[in-house]
């Protein structure tokens, strides 16, 4: 914006007295002139003034703006719903007969593992290196064996169409006693230590006390309001409960507080790997291990003859269409 100045004419002022000396016209002159620099002077310094002071509005405005949209794209970036690959850190052997249904690291490279179907349900204790079979317990053939959990020394696994859980002792995978839960079905389990997170393929998210595994609470798990129907096998991580989503190459990172869906992890290339070296007899992706002490994630499924170290890789992308590339269906509907 300029600033137009209008210079105000004088006029000489005429002396009374024609004895004035030529000097004193002349120094009358000279103060003349001097006043008219002075006050030139005078407006340059309002006009710097007043130019600084626009050009330091206009910093101001634009440091504000700048400031809004940082804060702006923070929240963006801190959105509740992120998405990220993987990149294979390491493949390990998996028993491509075990029909994964619960996995958790146990130390020193070991797994413990739910395998279920009817009259091969099992609890087992697996060396990581080898996917050697080091412990076995074989359930009943009535019991269809799911979700596993460490508590203690105690193993907790629950079983597919029963509200009958088993305890068993992790050192010898002896079956110590069995416990009722209040889930409608038994899918998958884990724990933060205090609390027993419990699935039963609905969109719910079952808390019990680890200690009397009394229900203590629950929360239905969502996504853009959409409930996330199928919570299979489940992993405590950071904070987080882990699930697959049954029948999907997904993974949902959700709030255990609000229900919310946090992150979705997208895994379908191991699959589809799998398929192009000829393992067609594999079945879904099912199994979330965490080794906290060496921040090591591992997944595998069920029927995979492998077992995948992972390390996780955001994605630029998002995905608005998260229902149909993580095959999700909601409640009462199917897409």
């Amino acid at each position: 914006m300029g600033v137009a100045l209008k210079k105000r004419s004088r006029r000489s002022t005429i002396s009374l007295s024609s004895s004035r000396s030529s000097s004193s016209s002349s120094f009358s002159s000279s103060i003349s002139s001097y006043s008219s620099l002075e006050s030139n002077s005078f407006m340059k310094s309002i006009i710097f003034n007043r130019r600084m002071a626009l050009i330091l509005a206009a910093v101001s405005f634009l440091s504000l703006a700048t400031l809004l949209y940082a804060n702006s794209s923070s929240r963006l970036s801190a959105s509740p719903s992120l998405f990220y690959s993987f990149e294979i850190v390491k493949e390990f052997p998996h028993d491509e007969t075990a029909f994964t249904q619960g996995l958790l690291y146990g130390g020193n490279d070991t797994f413990y593992e739910s395998t279920g179907l009817y009259g091969k349900s099992s609890v087992r204790r697996v060396h990581l290196q080898t996917g050697k079979v080091l412990d076995i317990h074989h359930m009943d053939k009535s019991y269809f064996g799911e979700g596993l959990t460490m508590s203690g020394e105690r193993l907790l696994q629950v079983t597919w169409l029963t509200q009958t859980g088993f305890i068993y002792d992790k050192s010898t995978l002896n079956q110590l006693r069995t416990f009722t839960h209040h889930m409608k079905d038994g899918w998958g389990l884990a724990t933060d230590g205090n609390i027993i997170f419990g699935s039963d393929g609905t969109s719910t998210l079952y808390k019990l006390d680890a200690n009397t595994l009394k229900g203590i609470g629950e929360t239905t798990v969502k996504y853009n309001d959409i409930e996330i129907l199928y919570l299979n096998e489940l992993e405590y991580i950071n904070g987080e409960v882990w699930a697959n989503i049954w029948m999907s190459d997904c993974i949902a990172r959700i709030s255990p507080k609000t229900g919310s869906v946090l992150g979705w992890i997208l895994l379908h290339k191991l699959r589809q790997n799998l398929y192009a070296s000829a393992h067609n007899e594999i079945d879904v992706l099912n199994g979330i291990a965490w080794d906290a002490q060496q921040k090591r994630l591992f997944v595998t499924g069920k029927l995979w003859p492998k077992l995948y170290e992972i390390k996780l890789q955001p994605l630029k992308e998002h995905y608005e269409d998260i229902v149909n590339v993580c095959q999700l269906r909601k409640a009462g509907n199917a897409y």
